[in-house]
């Protein structure tokens, strides 16, 4: 009967088995018509607007009818590279970003090592629901209490006062900024990003537990040689995202901390794309070609370290 079927197929057109298709598996395809539509109003769509980070932008003109920037299109290009805030922004992004991948990366992982050697279940929960909680505070909530605990009356400042002596407001030092926003990005997201950690970690066969223990190794030794290597390839295909966001540093954290006392130290590409695009400069083409160029760099290291990653542990994203 599947080889009748099969001839039967192969005897019709292209269109009579798209239709065939279509009748066979119609609930499915009146599925997907949500998500194809998503991305492609909201995805593909706007890529056409990739155009404008080459043109001299005019909104009154439009796409269409705004003119050339330059005589090949370059000149946003060419303003960003020789403009006097390139390097403070390309530095500040590469720092807060390697401190990231340095300090936040690879918390939740300790986090959920740690999690999971607790064998009470009760406090476990406990402790998964706690940490879990400061993911889904508004980020201007987050900030608030951030901006409010660092002042100078700040529970944190108050506490820090008792072994340094003195009282400051942390939230204007421009040498504490990325301590502050790295710190506090950890301990927003530690909890929620150490899920799939802990997801992976249940996945580990418990029978190399107990082998391990009658060969005598201890937790350290079972940690370093049983669960490491039961999550390498989570941590890897994760790391190997994480690069893949180098430059992609959030600016809605950064301009809800940031003030005039910190700005040096605080402005990232996103801020500044934003500053340029829709604060005060409102040059739409400029911050458009910063963004495109962003998305490159965000590229070229998504490819290099999935391409080492692939050579050196044979694990990656394609």
């Amino acid at each position: 009967m599947k080889e009748q079927s099969i001839n039967s197929n192969k005897k019709l057109g292209l269109g009579a088995r798209i239709g065939d298709e279509l009748r066979r598996n119609f609930v499915l395809y009146l599925m997907a018509i949500p998500v194809l539509a998503y991305f492609v109003l909201f995805c593909y769509l706007p890529m056409f607007g990739i155009v404008i980070a080459f043109q001299d932008f005019n909104l009154a003109k439009g796409v269409f009818g705004s003119p050339w920037a330059g005589m090949y299109g370059f000149e946003n290009f060419y303003r960003f590279f020789t403009g006097k805030l390139f390097w403070p922004v390309i530095k500040n992004t590469l720092l807060i970003s390697f401190y990231e991948i340095l300090f936040s990366f690879p918390a939740p992982i300790i986090f959920a090592l740690m999690l999971n050697e607790i064998k009470n279940l009760k406090y476990k929960k406990i402790v998964q629901t706690v940490t879990y909680l400061p993911h889904f505070i508004s980020m201007v909530v987050i900030c608030s209490m951030i901006i409010r605990f660092l002042d100078e009356d700040g529970i944190i400042t108050s506490f820090i006062s008792l072994f340094t002596g003195t009282r400051k407001n942390y939230m204007i030092e421009p040498g504490a900024f990325r301590t502050i926003f790295i710190g506090s990005g950890i301990w927003q997201g530690v909890g929620w990003s150490s899920i799939i950690y802990i997801s992976a970690l249940s996945s580990i066969d418990q029978e190399l537990y107990e082998a391990a223990v009658i060969d005598g190794a201890g937790k350290w030794k079972q940690v370093v040689h049983i669960t490491i290597p039961g999550i390498a390839s989570t941590i890897i295909i994760l790391f190997i995202m994480r690069m893949g966001q180098v430059l992609s540093v959030g600016y809605e954290k950064i301009i809800l901390l940031q003030n005039s006392y910190t700005k040096s130290v605080s402005r990232v590409i996103s801020s500044y794309v934003y500053e340029r695009g829709l604060g005060e400069g409102n040059d739409v083409s400029f911050s458009s070609a910063v963004g495109i160029l962003q998305s490159l760099v965000n590229i070229i290291f998504l490819t290099v370290t999935n391409t080492i990653s692939k050579k050196v542990t044979d694990s990656g994203l394609f």
